[in-house]
């Protein structure tokens, strides 16, 4: 995706450096959880990203008629929970842009401002199902590197499915990633915090304490 550079080390020599390979994962983090954060880890090390983008999304295409949080409360809960970790960044762009989130939209904005990067999708694997629906597939695998995250203790995901949209001498293997099994899922918290069950260990000590003081999904 990206192309080496020229640096002048110490020495006044001129050495090729590779392009920082940047993980990017969306989602409406409503709240983000431990599920999360251990697939971003996960991702982050076994792709070996330089960084790792958590991106929430203004609004999901796929989740019209789901009223999500207030995107200030959003926001704070991914800085409290990704704030000890040096390879994590928030990237607040969705929030700011407003309206419709689309994944096109935003590789096209990133790819503009970071022009020698490679930029690395991560796409959940029950996303992939509905990837045809989305806004602009082939602009999607041209802009970034997609890898699907397979759910752990689940089947593999369908790959002919994103296949499409790649060269046919793609290597499929460079396109998926298996995580461990961890059954969390922000809708199941936020049932949990409305029922008055306890959430501890699911998400960040932080996120929980945030909850708390804002009584979110009361």
């Amino acid at each position: 995706m990206g192309t080496t550079s020229d640096t002048i080390g110490p020495d006044g020599t001129s050495t090729l450096t590779s392009p920082r390979r940047i993980g990017l994962m969306g989602g409406s983090f409503d709240p983000v959880h431990m599920g999360h954060l251990l697939a971003a880890e996960q991702c982050r090390e076994q792709l070996r990203l330089d960084e790792l983008r958590f991106i929430p999304a203004a609004v999901s295409p796929f989740k019209l008629h789901q009223l999500a949080s207030d995107a200030k409360h959003r926001l704070e809960m991914l800085q409290l929970a990704t704030g000890g970790n040096p390879y994590f960044r928030v990237d607040d762009r969705e929030l700011r842009r407003g309206g419709t989130s689309f994944t096109v939209d935003t590789l096209r904005e990133l790819k503009a401002e970071l022009p020698g990067e490679q930029l690395v999708f991560l796409m959940g694997a029950d996303a992939l199902a509905d990837f045809d629906k989305w806004r602009e597939p082939p602009e999607i695998c041209r802009l970034a590197q997609v890898v699907v995250v397979a759910r752990g203790g689940q089947p593999l995901p369908n790959m002919a499915q994103l296949a499409n949209y790649l060269s046919p001498e793609a290597d499929l293997s460079q396109h998926l990633i298996a995580m461990p099994q961890c059954e969390l899922s922000s809708s199941a918290i936020r049932a949990a915090v409305a029922a008055g069950r306890s959430i501890r260990y699911q998400v960040p000590a932080a996120v929980e304490a945030y909850l708390k003081q804002h009584k979110l999904y009361l």
